[in-house]
């Protein structure tokens, strides 16, 4: 694991053009900025999940209400496509209850808060708090995460929505979590790509 964490970092080293991997304190920092009214709410969660799943945008702005499933211990959430599943035969991950900034309470808070019974899970707000019928683009989620990284005084430039999914990458090798339960959230194919990653962001 020591050696897949500082493959991480020689990449990240070695490329120009990089962007920084939102980590769990970066997370933790953006977060507590959400506020607690509409669009406070959808940030949070959209956050939260984005990060403890490992989502890709376009994965994440797919998101219905109907992938995903309330249990005892978090969230089962199904992808039902992604850049890797050309076949479309889809993937179910495993979200974890947290005991800080958890992602399952600030996804049902949400949906309870939007009054959400079907359809897109992430929607835009209007500048009155209006949650619009309609799914959020992928490219609002980049400008989200670089907003949020700006309030907490970050640089803005430096971040993109591929942050958050580095972003976890990155925090739980240097937690010692295995390769393989890595690449279980992540959706990876196999242990070389999990270790270049973050060079060859879009």
């Amino acid at each position: 694991m020591k050696a897949t964490l500082r493959g991480i970092k020689r990449t990240f080293r070695q490329s120009p053009a990089r962007k920084a991997p939102a980590t769990s304190d970066k997370i933790a920092a953006m977060v507590a900025l959400t506020g607690y009214g509409s669009r406070g709410l959808r940030d949070r969660a959209l956050l939260l999940l984005a990060f403890a799943g490992a989502f890709r945008r376009s994965e994440l702005v797919a998101l219905n209400l109907e992938d995903l499933e309330f249990c005892e211990h978090g969230l089962r959430v199904t992808i039902q496509k992604s850049k890797t599943d050309q076949e479309g035969d889809g993937a179910t991950i495993a979200i974890a209850r947290g005991s800080f900034a958890c992602p399952v309470n600030a996804v049902r808070d949400w949906v309870e808060t939007a009054r959400l019974t079907h359809g897109p899970i992430f929607r835009p707000v209007s500048k009155k708090g209006r949650i619009l019928n309609r799914r959020l683009s992928d490219r609002a989620v980049t400008e989200l995460v670089k907003a949020y990284a700006r309030r907490a005084g970050l640089k803005a430039g430096d971040f993109s929505a591929h942050s958050l999914r580095a972003g976890f990458l990155i925090s739980a090798a240097r937690r010692g979590a295995s390769l393989f339960r890595m690449m279980d959230v992540s959706r990876h194919k196999s242990v070389d790509t999990l270790r270049g990653y973050p060079n060859r962001w879009t």
